[in-house]
Formats: structure tokens, sequence, C-alpha cells
């Protein structure tokens, strides 16, 4: 699976523990992390026995045994560390949400092309081998016209109104953090929706601590979702189709199995394919893909694909009125 490439850690936190656990334990090669203290970069280089550890995200980017930087800081830093690392000439895998805003996006993907680098979104989800099968099954016409998706993604985080999801300075809330997985999702299985239609519950600090999503599409379609940061949730999802229906077990955004029914309800396959060690290894695999083909888009979630996804959001958030201050907005 991995190349010759060699991986830069930008932001020691608990997603960049697990991407890098899942990079080292397939193969992959990281050379350097980059924290904003060199003993917190120090700590998580001696940690994972990486060869460099750098005080500072520049000097991480700057590092000429570095090719690809892995960005895994809140999303409201996104769009400066991004530059900062596609600036110094390094590809990117940049963690969801990919930035606060669609315009922000497509900056950064217009200076990826035209520095033919790659910039993918790390929605690991989609290039998890479930997801591929799904996408297949789809395909093959096997449950019929697709009408609907139905999706969830609840879980109980921490209240405390000075934690970054919580926070509006730090883009909070469920829907760029949870969120963004199920509307992903159906964007994946539809594409562009026509409609946009949601519904929020605020928190006291001024974020959607639970938000209902319809998108609505041409073909009459609906994808029905659901996200909250502050209760609990099966974490599962269904495909509906016209000749029967895809269930996909809990929880449907990690490796997990899926069951195909006709529209009798007999099944059809059971999926299951056991993945370790989390799952990550596989968007890491894709970039290292483009990387060595020469190319700065896949077919899977080409950037383009990613800000108009992020346009869906900002649409999301209008109608809810989640705002963000204007510092972590601007470009």
């Amino acid at each position: 699976m991995p190349g010759t490439l060699r991986w830069g850690i930008l932001g020691p936190g608990f997603i960049s523990t697990k991407q890098t656990e899942d990079l080292i334990g397939n193969g992959f090669a990281v050379t350097a992390v980059g924290s904003r203290s060199e003993a917190s970069a120090r700590e998580f280089a001696d940690r994972f026995g990486i060869p460099a550890a750098h005080g500072s995200y520049r000097a991480l980017v700057e590092d000429p045994d570095v090719d690809i930087v892995y960005i895994g800081t809140p999303h409201s830093l996104h769009y400066e560390q991004a530059r900062l690392a596609l600036e110094a000439g390094k590809h990117v895998l940049l963690e969801k949400a990919f930035t606060v805003t669609a315009e922000q996006a497509a900056v950064l993907v217009e200076l990826a092309e035209k520095s033919g680098l790659v910039l993918l979104e790390a929605m690991w989800t989609r290039f998890l081998p479930h997801m591929v099968r799904i996408r297949e099954v789809l395909a093959a016409g096997t449950i019929g016209e697709v009408r609907t998706l139905i999706a969830d993604h609840n879980q109980k985080l921490p209240t405390d109104p000075t934690h970054r999801l919580n926070d509006p300075a730090l883009a909070g809330g469920a829907l760029l953090d949870l969120g963004i997985y199920p509307v992903s999702f159906a964007w994946d299985i539809f594409g562009a929706p026509a409609t946009v239609r949601a519904s929020a519950s605020m928190s006291a600090t001024g974020v959607d601590r639970q938000t209902a999503i319809i998108l609505g599409y041409e073909s009459g379609a609906q994808a029905l979702l659901h996200t909250a940061l502050d209760t609990s949730g099966p974490n599962t999802a269904t495909i509906l189709g016209a000749d029967g229906w895809i269930a996909i077990d809990s929880v449907w955004y990690t490796p997990t199995g899926f069951t195909v029914f006709d529209s009798s309800g007999t099944v059809v396959e059971r999926y299951e394919h056991e993945v370790a060690p989390r799952g990550m290894q596989f968007q890491a695999a894709e970039l290292e893909r483009l990387v060595e083909g020469g190319l700065t888009a896949g077919t899977v979630l080409p950037p383009a694909e990613t800000v108009a996804i992020m346009g869906t959001l900002d649409a999301i958030r209008n109608q809810i009125g989640l705002g963000y201050p204007a510092d972590i907005m601007k470009v």
C-alpha cells in the first residue's frame, strides 16, 4: 500500500494520533511532526519513533524530508495551516471539516492546482472497504433506483463551554465536526442537492447542539440527516431503493458491515471485512496514489466536490443562524 513518500504530522492531537498509528502500522514513512511547542512535538515524536520534531508549523512544512503534510488541528485553523503547507510546496491531507467556509476551500484548491500539488480532504469514510463495496452494489442496480438516505451522527461530547466543540470562536457546533459525515455521504450517494432545508437547536454558547437536515434532489430523492453533540445515537445509515435497501451497521462511518435486502426483506448480501488498526490508512494510500500518478484529483473525492460540500454546509449554517467570528472566516 505505501510508497516512498514521507509524511509530516502538523498538530500532535487526538486525531493526529489516530492517523499516525494507522500510517506507521501500515508501513508508511512518517519523518517529522510539528507543534506550537517543541516539547509537545518531541513527546509525540518519541512516542512513535519519528525522527524529527519541530517547535513550529513553519519549520515542519519547510522540512526537506517531508513530502506530505497531514493536518489534524481544529478546523478553524485549517485554512491558514493548509495554505502554509501548500506555499511550502507540500502535498496536504487536510482533516474535515476541510475549512470553515466554501470560499476558503476554493482558495486552497485553486492554490494546490496551480502548484501541481495534491490537496485531499481527510474524509476517511469515503475510502473504507465497506463504502467501496456499497458504491459497487448501487452501481449494479441491486436495490434499484436509489430513493432515500437516512443517516445520523450523534455523540455525547464534553459540555464544557470552553471546549472547542462549544466555542464559536473555534467554529464549534455539531454541524462542522459531526454533521460533515452524513452530509458528505449524501453527496457521495446523490451528488449535488437541489434543495437544502435545516433546523437546529442552539447551545448556550451559540453553536448548534443538534441539527436536522433534509437534502432534496432533482430525481425526487431525499437525504434525511441528523447530527448532535450532546446525545448518543445509533449512528447507523440506511439506503432505500425501489427494489430493496442497504442497512449499514453501527458505526456506519467507521469500518463496519452492512446487509443488502430485496424489497421482500430477503437478505441478498451480507458484507463484513476486518480492518486494522482504525482504517485511516486508506485515505493516505489514495493521496500517495495520486502523487505517484502525477494527478491532483481522484474520482472518489475530487477537490471540486470538497468545495461544493462546504457550500452545502454554508447553506445549512445560514439557515440555522450559526455564525462565527470574521477572523476565522477570512481568506
